[in-house]
């Protein structure tokens, strides 16, 4: 247990060594982002710099290189995959910057990416590790299915993780309070020392990088952090069978990708409006909750749902 420990806490160093830097680098170079024109609230934060995924991306991987053990290619695979998504996510960043807008990659290129790299996990999957999945104990063996159900399954965990950076700190604390709960269940429950090791790794870098981009943010994660961050969440479930607890403890991440599918889904249809905006946190945000309001209670519902699996998993095991 003490290697979690310090895993994260060198992951937590690192992300406030290397943020300093990577935030200077990024505003000299000027590679800051454009906010969108009818998010009114947020007119004020044009300019700031993106990016940042990067600070918690290599905090990450080198906290976990050093305290990884044997077998290091499956957790390697999963490291690897983390940066495929970061690619992406460069690639859109890298294109909005230059021609200074919110636009980036088509829809249809980004979704390519993302399906590409998720057949690629899929088919591996398949043939070395099983088809089955695990849930409190009780075993599902897809088959062949396992390969489709792991596609869209990325394809959903990166663009809810993406579509959940839209406060300050949101999807930093959202995501590092469900991979906190995600590790110890590993830990707990599983032979995956590795896969915990990940988790700890990213919980404390992102805790150092939500030092710069908690409100007032210094610098955004982008979509190189965002779409990094699903990569590895999604790729950690998958590795360890566990893909369905992450959406009992990232409910949040659900009801965010929902709420945006409602929301366009009723609109074509009635040209009406459910929601004030989506996603659901600009909704409570045109509300008139301050945005520091939403992100804490994002937080503490995270933990309590990353509580109750943790609880639900000891009381099968027949500890409660």
């Amino acid at each position: 247990m003490l290697e979690y420990f310090l895993v994260f806490l060198v992951g937590f160093a690192l992300a406030i060594i290397l943020g300093f830097p990577i935030l200077k680098l990024c505003r000299k170079f000027h590679l800051s982002q454009t906010i969108l024109h009818y998010v009114d609230k947020h007119v004020g934060k044009s300019g700031t710099p993106t990016m940042g995924g990067f600070i918690f991306m290599i905090s990450a991987i080198i906290a976990s290189l050093i305290f990884l053990r044997s077998e290091l290619y499956l957790p390697i695979l999963i490291l690897l995959t983390m940066l495929g998504y970061g690619l992406l996510g460069f690639v859109d960043d890298f294109i909005k910057i230059k021609h200074h807008k919110n636009e980036g990659l088509k829809p249809y290129q980004k979704i390519i990416g993302q399906v590409s790299i998720a057949t690629i996990i899929a088919i591996f999957v398949y043939f070395n590790i099983g088809s089955d999945l695990d849930f409190f104990g009780l075993k599902l063996d897809l088959g062949l299915f396992i390969i489709p159900f792991i596609i869209v399954f990325y394809v959903a965990v990166t663009n809810s993780v993406n579509l959940t950076d839209g406060l300050d700190g949101l999807a930093t604390g959202v995501s590092g309070s469900y991979l906190l709960f995600f590790g110890i269940i590993v830990a707990l429950f599983t032979s995956g020392y590795n896969y915990s090791i990940i988790s700890f790794a990213l919980v404390g870098s992102l805790l150092g990088y939500f030092l710069f981009n908690c409100f007032p943010a210094k610098i955004f994660m982008g979509d190189t952090g965002s779409l990094a961050l699903g990569g590895v969440v999604a790729s950690l479930a998958v590795f360890t069978k566990l893909e369905l607890i992450l959406p009992v403890i990232g409910i949040l991440f659900v009801l965010t990708a929902l709420s945006d599918i409602i929301q366009v889904a009723y609109y074509k249809k009635t040209h009406k409006r459910i929601f004030k905006m989506a996603p659901l946190h600009h909704h409570f945000e045109k509300s008139g909750v301050h945005e520091n309001r939403i992100v804490a209670v994002y937080i503490v519902i995270t933990i309590i749902c990353g509580m109750a699996t943790l609880i639900g998993y000891l009381f099968v095991a027949g500890v409660l």
